[in-house]
């Protein structure tokens, strides 16, 4: 009996310690078996084989599909060895061995391992490290615990189907060392080949274990050129500071431009930051050192409180568009705090603005803006019951010019005057639902405005506050019906009549320059989007929605809405209070369509337009995609009527398409175009083709910018990168691993 549990308890002994060695031995994090860690894996450990032995008083002997498994690992070998007299292992092929995961899979003929399995040669391995990376060598030894060294070796992430036919591309050594502590890969004399054919040559050469998550080294470079900045290539950096942090330098050298370009992230506690830039020494014209810097964070405040912030600077006007950082014309930098409860909502925001646009001057524009915003909500638990909304708002917005007209154009909007407001307002709101199922809402309100204008002149008053009270009574009348076909349908009327008392005071209108008319707003009380101008008197606005659910996953909805007052909104300066192109600025509003249609095969169809009294579009707008397994197909058709009041003299009529085809198993292409129809030319056009399967990652693209202006000229762009995944990337779609043909 005594024989017996001796010879269990060496079973347990040896699968357990067996497992533990090989996982170690492919570094895939685990823990030194020499550590003490090591004594709280998980117990017990199973040794199965067709026979089991004692040679003598010496050796266990396990032989005929001999499989262990610990701790969801399982180990195969045809025989197992062990001799307590020289305290080594002997395991006789074919191994293998497969973690619980499945990330790793080690293959060998034989192996020798000392009694703590720090120490040992391996015959023939092979490792799949991640299901991606794959290491095969004549032998590999077992260092001290912690390192491997493979002889002969040969690395790839390319699928090998038979040793006659090389992989894709692959990495030769006379000596990979695997340090599994660092997770590092150093090779001695490597080759670097593509089909067999050796490509170049690298003494020394380091990679990161591809189960390593971040770590220092070059990323995926590219060539690119650019009929502006010519010829050049880009080679990143990654610099892996601490676990929490990194930096990414990329050198960019062309014909025509030196540039370094750098991104830092940082993770704390509380938050996180980026900061991108890059510095520029170019030919191509204004100044010869150029610069930019974007960075953004959000930080967790005490007491729910969120801090957010942004800063986008650059010293040349067309810096981000030239070399393709940004495609922004006016850079906003701002920094907030705000704080969102179930009945309370805070913030407060300090903006700067920078135009990078010809024509428009800095000094005359709006370029420091703050605001503030509070609101509170209250629940009656009494009559007349609802809810008390209580809100406060605060805006200020300086220029820095200092002329209180701008002479040399008379333009209104382009002098120096600053502007702050302060509202105050309390509001009322109920909804209930009436007999025969009519939803009813209503409000009712008082708002405070103050203003104070510095450099009025002579179109402003200097100060000014206004008192407005205002009350809306809104009906809703949803309809249901299903149909035999198993289609549901509904169709819901909307009326709502509103009052607000009180005249718009005699204060530039800054903020309210640009106004929107859709079915968000079809149903406010002021359509305007700041409290600088208010749309006064009596005013009604109908509307009625049909929305139809399919009963094979297609849904369709159509609106229609019109807004009708008392009488137009004049402005305290003159003229209309809305601009011609809103839809809003007489009696009788544009007519307000939309409609949106979907399916569940990927098509989509929205469109939305304003029409006046002949019918004639004001603007109009429409959106249709279509995306299934193969394809991702979208065009996209904006109008807008001329404008002066808007800034646009011209009509604005565009189309832009953009699709993305899969042509074959490995092959995607990409097209995107954007057309003026207004002034017939092409505004900008792409073409790209991308190769991608499970070990490399190749794209071409072709771009062309047809604008320009005073500072901008026409340019054209290609691009080429080539990415090995496994070390670089992850192949995470595996309809892209090729198979192999048995």
């Amino acid at each position: 009996m005594t024989r017996l549990s001796g010879i269990r308890a060496r079973l347990a002994g040896l699968a357990a310690a067996l497992i533990c060695w090989t996982a170690a031995a492919v570094a895939q994090g685990g823990v030194d078996p020499s550590l003490p860690a090591a004594q709280d894996a998980p117990q017990p450990a199973i040794l199965v084989a067709d026979d089991v032995f004692l040679s003598g008083n010496e050796q266990l002997v396990a032989t005929g599909n001999v499989e262990a498994l610990y701790d969801g690992r399982r180990l195969k070998a045809s025989r197992i060895v062990y001799d307590r007299t020289t305290e080594t292992l002997r395991v006789e092929g074919p191994i293998s061995l497969e973690e619980a995961d499945g990330s790793m899979l080690v293959l060998a003929d034989s192996a020798e391992l000392d009694r703590e399995m720090k120490n040992g040669l391996l015959k023939g391995a092979r490792i799949v490290m991640d299901d991606q990376v794959q290491l095969a060598a004549n032998e590999l030894a077992r260092v001290n615990g912690r390192y491997n060294q493979l002889y002969k070796a040969a690395v790839t992430s390319c699928r090998v189907c038979n040793s006659q036919s090389p992989p894709l591309w692959q990495l030769r050594a006379r000596r990979v060392v695997h340090d599994q502590q660092e997770k590092q890969l150093y090779f001695d004399d490597a080759q670097f080949r593509v089909l067999g054919t050796p490509v170049f040559y690298l003494p020394r050469l380091r990679l990161p274990d591809p189960t390593l998550e971040r770590a220092t080294g070059f990323l995926v470079p590219s060539l690119n050129n650019s009929s502006l900045l010519g010829f050049g290539a880009r080679v990143p950096y990654f610099i892996r500071i601490g676990d929490h942090k990194d930096l990414t330098v990329t050198p960019y050298l062309s014909t025509e431009s030196r540039t370094l370009e750098l991104r830092y992230r940082q993770a704390f506690r509380t938050g996180t930051i980026e900061v991108t830039g890059a510095l520029s020494d170019d030919d191509i014209g204004g100044r010869s050192f150029k610069s930019y810097v974007f960075a953004n964070g959000t930080f967790a405040l005490p007491r729910d409180f969120t801090l957010r912030f942004d800063i986008e600077a650059v010293n040349d006007d067309t810096y981000l568009l030239d070399y393709g950082y940004s495609e922004k014309d006016r850079l906003d930098s701002e920094i907030s705090v705000e704080r969102a409860r179930r009945d309370e909502y805070i913030r407060v925001a300090l903006t700067g603005f920078r135009s990078l646009r010809a024509g428009e001057s800095n000094s005359t524009l709006p370029t420091i803006v703050s605001n503030g915003e509070y609101e509170r909500r209250f629940q009656l638990g009494y009559a007349p019951g609802g809810e008390i909304r209580l809100g406060v708002l605060s805006h200020a917005h300086y220029r820095s010019s200092n002329l209180a007209v701008d002479g040399a154009d008379f333009d209104p909007f382009a002098d120096g005057r600053d502007v702050a407001r302060f509202t105050v307002s309390a509001d009322w709101h109920r909804s209930w639902t009436l007999g025969p199922g009519v939803l009813t809402s209503a409000q009712v309100g008082l708002a405070i405005d103050s203003f104070h204008v510095q450099q009025a002149g002579v179109t402003s008053r200097s100060e000014a506050v206004e008192v407005t009270p205002s009350a809306s009574v809104e009906l809703r009348w949803p309809l249901l019906k299903t149909s035999s076909a198993g289609a549901t349908h509904m169709i819901e009327p909307v009326m709502q009549l509103s009052w607000v008392g009180g005249s718009n005071p005699l204060v530039p209108n800054d903020e309210s320059t640009r106004i929107e008319f859709d079915e968000g707003n079809l149903f406010a009380t002021s359509r305007f989007t700041a409290p600088d101008r208010r749309e006064r008197g009596f005013n009604s606005a109908y509307g009625i929605s049909w929305t139809r659910y399919g009963n094979k996953g297609w849904q369709s909805t159509f609106a229609v809405g019109q807004v009708v007052r008392e009488e137009a909104q004049i402005d305290p300066a003159g003229g209309f209070a809305f601009t011609n192109s809103s839809g809003l600025q007489d009696r009788y509003s544009d007519l307000l369509i939309a409609g949106q249609f979907k399916t569940d095969d990927g098509l989509a169809i929205t469109a939305r337009g304003l029409f006046d009294d002949d019918f004639v579009t004001t603007k109009a707008e429409a959106r249709a995609s279509w995306r299934n397994d193969r394809a991702t197909v979208g065009g996209t058709y904006i109008w807008l009527r001329n404008d002066p009041a808007e800034a646009r003299p011209n009509n604005i009529s565009e189309w832009a398409f953009d699709a993305s085809y899969r042509l074959s198993r490995h092959w995607t292409g990409s097209a995107d175009w954007r057309y003026d129809v207004a002034s017939d030319e092409s505004v900008r056009a792409g073409l790209g083709v991308t190769y991608t399967n499970e070990c490399v990652d190749i794209s071409l693209s072709a771009s062309r910018r047809f604008t320009s202006s005073t500072i901008l000229v026409p340019s054209t762009d290609i691009s080429f990168t080539v990415g090995l995944r496994g070390f670089t990337t992850k192949t995470r779609d595996k309809s892209y691993v090729r198979t192999c043909e048995q």
